[in-house]
């Protein structure tokens, strides 16, 4: 069984002296990832971005998921963990509004396990920094991991939303408020049929599906009731 990449040296004690180091190699799958997303990131499309050959990469990596692995760790490196204030609650909220915003800045993130996190030096301190944010409540190791795990989880959710969203956007050419407008013969008739009141309520008083902050109010308002789940 091959060793942790993070347990290898960058340089070997034999060979070649290397032309490239491990964050030449994660910048620039990062950079493909962004644009792309993770299907057009291969170890042959690194190298050659890279100015080398595909053989060459495999002095650094043994497989693809150590390269997601650097990738993982590099845009972690992006930002330091929110620095403690000393209340839960407040540090765990900037943690996950931190979270939420680099998933978002690299939405290829969305498609990698969350059950595999990044062991590497940036993904081991915010590890840490997020299990802090609950040390000194007296919880078991249980406690604080399915209490993190359960923001996180809702972070990634809201996450992949947004993305969705996006996504919508760029593939029709309409925003959501372009596209309540082309539903509303529909909706009209929806609300006619006297078949869903409490649906037509909401369709009629609802204002937060047509504000431009949508996204960022759905999340402080379902982080904050989370939150005081977990108080």
């Amino acid at each position: 069984m091959t060793e942790p990449i993070w347990l290898r040296p960058e340089r070997g004690a034999r060979g070649p002296r290397p032309a490239h180091r491990r964050e030449d190699i994660a910048a620039t799958a990062v950079r493909l990832a962004d644009a792309e997303g993770l299907d057009g990131v291969s170890l042959r499309r690194v190298a050659t971005e890279l100015g080398t050959g595909p053989a060459t990469l495999y002095r650094y990596i043994v497989n693809k998921d150590e390269l997601f692995d650097l990738m993982v760790d590099a845009v972690l490196g992006e930002a330091r963990p929110p620095e403690p204030s000393g209340d839960w609650r407040t540090d765990l909220s900037a943690v996950a509004a931190a979270q939420r915003e680099l998933a978002l800045r690299h939405p290829w993130l969305a498609g990698l396990p969350a059950s595999r996190p990044s062991l590497g030096p940036n993904g081991l301190a915010w590890q840490e920094a997020t299990y802090a944010t609950l040390a000194g409540l007296g919880l078991t190791a249980d406690e604080t991991l399915l209490r993190v795990q359960t923001v996180l989880t809702f972070v990634r959710g809201h996450v992949i939303e947004e993305l969705a969203e996006r996504e919508a956007v760029r593939r029709s050419g309409q925003d959501l408020r372009g596209w309540l407008d082309i539903q509303s013969a529909y909706g009209e008739s929806i609300m006619g049929s006297g078949r869903y009141p409490e649906l037509s309520r909401i369709m009629l008083e609802a204002e937060t599906p047509h504000a431009a902050d949508r996204f960022d109010r759905l999340f402080q308002y379902g982080l904050a009731r989370l939150l005081s789940g977990i108080g």
